[in-house]
């Protein structure tokens, strides 16, 4: 029996002030002519809230980039839904900030490139850490729970220490230390980003004991090139969570435009209930029938799931195939070819996310 999501990731915006080389959202960027206006997201929420949803992530691009932001949020709340924002922190203002409370807001999760201003500035493509910091303290001075967000990679790995101990600093009650994943942009950018096994394995100890002795709760997403199993696939295809894109296509995750295969759905055409529960792109990958061996015999397969959909699809050109990250895959060969050649002493130049006005 398929449950109903908990969460819905409501992408208001492919906008942003920032540029960074390791965004997922795809290649070809939403317009802000094609984003869904004010009535539309209302109505989504209703419809989110009806399927079970309870938590609503507001999401970008940068969600403060839409003026009705309050206006969503403050729907969002007023159905029942806990609200958070996931934000660069550019465009925060306490005016904004004490609008936004108002109007029920309830935790923020904010960026962080790095803790050396230098190359938080050339990931970012901005100059963007003091108002990251301004944004922090606006945030824990209103009572706020704020969770710092950093994707980790081969520029700024060596720099993990100062990372956490920023973190500390700016107040934060959760730490999220995610490795990139490799979709979208961060594809585009991928032999720049990887990092080196002797980056991760330095990483690793540095955050075990930071995960000891920090008040904040650490969390610290692998590096799946490097594992020899894959990392499990949003607790399974479609099963907890759907994405709304900025012009109101509905993902069952929000790397799923990388399966040009599948067939999207879009809010504004089909009922979100009728999406969920009977849609191909819903239904395609959803618990373990779809399965092949070596994921249909594995005990892994309800742990794992078999893997990335998109990471399968895009390296193999057939998302029914083991992710080749598993070293049970018949293409992990593919992985192996990766780090080999890409993974070079001459990183290449960040290929700058384009921002769309």
């Amino acid at each position: 029996m398929t449950e109903p999501p908990l969460g819905l990731l409501a992408e208001l915006t492919h906008r942003c002030p920032l540029h960074c080389p390791y965004c997922a959202n795809p290649l070809d960027l939403v317009r802000r002519e094609n984003e869904l206006d004010t009535p539309t997201w209302r109505h989504i929420l209703d419809q989110a809230r009806d399927l079970g949803v309870l938590q609503v992530h507001l999401s970008g691009g940068e969600p403060l980039a839409r003026p009705d932001l309050p206006e969503i949020l403050g729907h969002a709340h007023h159905l029942g839904c806990y609200t958070n924002l996931v934000t660069s922190g550019l465009g925060l203002t306490p005016h904004r900030l004490a609008d936004l409370i108002d109007r029920g807001l309830d935790h923020v999760q904010l960026s962080i490139q790095d803790a050396d201003p230098a190359t938080a500035t050339r990931i970012a493509g901005t100059k963007a850490v003091e108002h990251k910091r301004r944004a922090a303290d606006l945030i824990t001075t209103a009572g706020l729970p704020l969770t710092i967000n950093v994707v980790l990679h081969r520029a700024n790995l060596d720099h993990l220490p100062a990372i956490i101990d920023l973190a500390e600093q700016l107040g934060a009650d959760r730490l999220e230390l995610a490795n990139t994943q490799y979709y979208g942009w961060a594809l585009r950018n991928r032999a720049a980003l990887l990092p080196t096994p002797a980056q991760l394995a330095a990483a690793a100890p540095v955050v075990a004991a930071a995960q000891a002795r920090s008040r904040m709760d650490i969390v610290y997403v692998l590096a799946d090139y490097h594992q020899a199993t894959p990392k499990p696939c949003m607790h399974g295809w479609a099963a907890r969570q759907l994405t709304v894109t900025p012009n109101g296509d509905v993902l069952p995750c929000p790397a799923a435009t990388a399966l040009t295969d599948l067939p999207v759905e879009n809010a504004t055409h089909t009922p979100l209930a009728q999406i969920w529960y009977q849609s191909r792109s819903f239904t395609a990958y959803r618990g373990t029938d779809w399965m092949r061996d070596p994921c249909r015999s594995c005990p892994r397969n309800t742990i794992d799931h078999g893997g990335c959909r998109c990471q399968a699809f895009q390296l193999t050109g057939d998302a029914t195939n083991t992710d080749p990250v598993c070293t049970l895959s018949p293409h992990h060969h593919l992985i192996q070819t990766i780090l080999t050649e890409e993974i070079t002493p001459q990183r290449p130049e960040f290929v700058m996310r384009q921002v769309t006005t």
